[in-house]
């Protein structure tokens, strides 16, 4: 089981046994980098360390990776950078992203789905929500992700 995700495509390509998935993403408009603070995506390998909101509904925010109870207007964009409907956490596994956990990286649904397929984020992976929802049920903890530009 893998995730590899293109910054050059913004894409997100899932492997498992026969099951084989493509979804558009949203990286950060910052670009690529490791700094605390910095907004921009961790390259290199990963792993997802958390799963969150696995039961919540579609477009449901979350606030600090709880559910605020609230449930976002897609494509609205009254608020920026929501997260919505589901969380993987990510957690580095090399020195040069072992702070990926630390800073809150994660692949997520947004209220921004028009943003998809092009740089857009504050650092997290981006996906539209049914997408999200779908990956969400095949990915285990554990997983491996791997970030290349």
């Amino acid at each position: 089981m893998k995730i590899i995700i293109s910054i050059s495509d913004q894409k997100l390509f899932f492997k498992h046994r026969k099951v084989e998935l493509t979804y558009p993403v949203s990286t950060s408009k910052y670009g690529e980098g490791f700094e605390e603070g910095s907004m921009k995506t961790p390259l290199g390998m990963h792993e997802v360390c958390q799963k969150i909101g696995g039961r919540a509904p579609f477009g449901a925010i979350f606030k600090d990776r709880k559910f605020t109870g609230k449930i976002a207007n897609i494509n609205v964009a009254k608020e920026k950078d929501i997260i919505t409907s589901r969380i993987l956490r990510l957690n580095g596994l090399q020195k040069k992203n072992s702070n990926t956990r630390n800073r809150y990286i994660y692949i997520h649904g947004t209220n921004d789905e028009k943003s998809i397929g092009k740089k857009g984020s504050i650092g997290c992976i981006r996906m539209k929500n049914q997408d999200i929802i779908d990956l969400f049920g095949f990915v285990k903890k554990g997983c491996k992700v791997y970030l290349h530009k």
